[in-house]
């Protein structure tokens, strides 16, 4: 007859060996980047899920956003800033790992209109950028915490136009909302980088702004020091491969030496 302590003493061991002895599950590595990464690093994600058959959890946003949702323990593995102030900042507060920081790519800075506009713009000094604008927008983002708002902001100083423009300007969050008021036609011109052009087929770019009129545009990254995840290591450095490298390049990014 069978018995029923019996029983019991099967599922309870049935039970245990479930509890204990599953494999582990795999965990998304959490990556806060700049929304200027979002198309290159989606394309990144996937070519790493191909190679390793693992995810990435992407949290786009402005660079001073995550940098202080990071500051207030957000669940984040890695952290790609699109300026080095703000990497700079989560450093000071000992929220990276020092020795994974490391340099990941390049943009520059460009003025865009929506495609098909034709107009040609010379940022010079004291070009003709107020009196292209008229009475018209000029989106930007937030000049004091996104990073391509800043670096408009020192462009526009640098060639002695800001004043003229200035009150112009409609400031945005990050810089792809900045890129999507001049593909809806919100926003007469935009101040963007590169690769938000190349992203985006619904603007094309009538000027460039000189290297010098702003400070390099770097993309630094690295590891959470609170992160746990074994395998955020491994995914920053698939970022540095030439695999990851050339999604980068191909979505008008820069490589750095």
């Amino acid at each position: 007859m069978f018995s029923v302590s019996r029983y019991f003493h099967i599922i309870v061991i049935t039970f245990l060996s479930t509890v204990f002895y599953a494999p582990a599950q795999a965990e998304n590595v959490n990556v806060f980047a700049a929304t200027s990464l979002k198309t290159a690093l989606d394309d990144v994600a996937k070519a790493w899920k191909t190679q390793s058959g693992k995810d990435i959890v992407a949290t786009y946003g402005s660079s001073g956003t995550l940098a202080k949702q990071i500051a207030q323990a957000a669940p984040a593995d890695i952290f790609i800033s699109a300026d080095l102030a703000w990497m700079d900042d989560v450093a000071k507060k000992n929220l990276i790992m020092p020795e994974t920081r490391k340099n990941l790519v390049g943009n520059t800075l460009v003025l865009v209109a929506a495609a098909g506009t034709d107009l040609k713009i010379d940022l010079a000094k004291d070009s003709n950028l107020a009196a292209a604008l008229g009475s018209e927008k000029l989106a930007v983002g937030d000049v004091k915490s996104a990073p391509a708002g800043k670096y408009a902001k020192a462009a526009l100083e640098n060639l002695g136009l800001w004043t003229s423009v200035e009150p112009n300007l409609v400031m945005q969050e990050n810089v792809r909302s900045a890129l999507a008021l001049v593909a809806r036609g919100e926003a007469k011109f935009g101040i963007v980088y590169g690769s938000d052009a190349v992203a985006e087929a619904k603007v094309h770019v009538i000027a460039n702004f000189p290297e010098a009129s702003h400070a390099p545009i770097v993309y630094p990254a690295a590891v959470i020091a609170a992160s746990t995840n074994p395998d955020a290591q491994s995914f920053l450095a698939f970022l540095f491969s030439k695999e990851a490298q050339l999604i980068f390049e191909e979505n008008g990014f820069t490589l750095l030496e």
